[in-house]
């Protein structure tokens, strides 16, 4: 697997939550990996972005009250370079 330094996501941390399209569990963090991201499984305050899903629950309340960059899984698409 070749890691994508040109990634926008490269050396951030990324959570996410809620039920993606097109990804398993595993696929998403297969897939944050190749982009060169920090998959993690908490929203902290170092968290850099939540890429959110249908029924997110409390990681998106907890992103919303730190201000962390929220996207929807078509923005991470496009930051991942493919179409949603």
């Amino acid at each position: 697997m070749s890691i994508t330094k040109e990634s926008p996501l490269y050396g951030k941390i990324v959570v996410a939550t809620g039920k993606l399209e097109h990804y398993t569990r595993d696929g998403i963090q297969s897939k944050l990996l190749q982009l060169g991201a920090i998959p993690a499984s908490s929203v902290t305050k170092k968290t850099n972005y939540l890429i959110v899903g249908e029924k997110a629950g409390s990681k998106l309340a907890k992103a919303q009250e730190l201000g962390i960059k929220i996207l929807s899984p078509d923005e991470f698409f496009r930051m991942a370079g493919e179409s949603a």
